[in-house]
């Protein structure tokens, strides 16, 4: 049986899917503010297809895009974790880091908050040698995230799973290997 990774952070839980975190995490995919750097916002049908697919992933592997909630009230803001993507990327095969929070809790750290602690899972409790980053070009809020987690950019791309006529299409990668990372420090 496969262990299930789930994890605190000084303000976050970080924890498998449940029933309740549908409804939120439908609004935060229908919000045009959250979904901007996306070629389309989601349906209630598309959104929970997508949380089902990430309790799948945690289910079956342990880890995978974490249902992110507050500590203080148990309120869901979103997922942070640790993905494979299936697409093939120039830089396939990979480990991506993502995070997609509602927009009441942006400017507040905790995409990085977060992130960083799921860094710190992927590299030592999974042993992974590089995890992976990757917005449209112009998403200049997650680039600071991704920079703030010690990320370097490594070049540009077209995302294979964007229309080729959206504005969206060319994407930045960033990379961060654990050696530089998660040296002695920890």
């Amino acid at each position: 049986m496969t262990e299930l990774i789930e994890f605190e952070t000084e303000r976050l839980r970080l924890r498998q899917w449940k029933s309740a975190d549908r409804a939120p995490f439908a609004a935060l995919n229908d919000d045009k503010r959250v979904m901007e750097f996306f070629p389309s916002r989601l349906s209630r049908a598309e959104s929970d297809a997508m949380a089902d697919r990430c309790e799948s992933l945690i289910r079956e592997r342990g880890w995978g895009p974490w249902a992110t909630e507050l500590k203080e009230n148990g309120e869901f803001i979103g997922v942070v974790g640790l993905h494979a993507p299936e697409e093939q990327f120039p830089f396939s095969p990979c480990v991506e880091i993502l995070w997609r929070l509602a927009f009441e809790h942006w400017r507040k750290g905790l995409a990085t908050e977060a992130a960083k602690e799921a860094l710190r899972i992927g590299f030592q409790r999974l042993g992974l040698a590089e995890i992976v980053s990757f917005t449209t070009v112009n998403n200049r809020r997650s680039r600071a995230v991704m920079e703030r987690l010690g990320m370097t950019e490594s070049g540009l791309f077209e995302h294979p799973s964007v229309p080729e006529e959206s504005g969206l299409r060319l994407h930045c990668l960033y990379r961060v290997e654990k050696e530089s990372l998660f040296s002695e420090r920890v």
